[in-house]
């Protein structure tokens, strides 16, 4: 697989692993008032309580499906298959739908929508897998 296949895969994963990290950083944010006093109101109250489950459900979420997408991504760079245009497309349809999928769930609380934003995800990872299960097939990895 040539540099270029191969970051084509690796920047999209390393996107993933970012929006993570940022998630990470947006929870500890929401807890701190309840952790460390830092924010909390005159009551003792947490004034982002409202959102650290959603931050929470929404950080466990990149733990889930996620996962089918690394694994893809793993494979086609470690059985050296070409990146092709339809892997970059779907990597990156993946980190865009996970995107909007964290913005709908940690700021509406519309499930129908997360659902429909999730779908995105859901088939461009089934995508990535249709094209590894092909390139393999096809170089006789399988």
């Amino acid at each position: 697989m040539s540099p270029e296949a191969s970051q084509a895969i690796i920047v999209p994963m390393a996107a993933h692993v970012a929006l993570a990290a940022f998630l990470y950083a947006a929870l500890t944010v929401a807890r701190a008032p309840a952790v460390w006093g830092v924010g909390r109101r005159p009551d003792g109250s947490n004034p982002l309580a409202r959102f650290e489950a959603r931050i929470s459900a929404n950080l466990a979420n990149q733990f889930e499906w996620p996962l089918f997408f690394h694994a893809a991504c793993l494979l086609l760079l470690q059985l050296g298959l070409e990146a092709g245009a339809a892997v970059k497309v779907l990597a990156w349809t993946f980190i865009v739908g996970r995107v909007l999928h964290s913005g709908v769930q940690l700021l509406t609380g519309n499930v129908r929508l997360r659902g429909l934003v999730f779908t995105i995800n859901f088939l461009a990872v089934l995508g990535l897998w249709y094209v590894l299960v092909h390139a393999a097939y096809r170089a006789g990895s399988l």
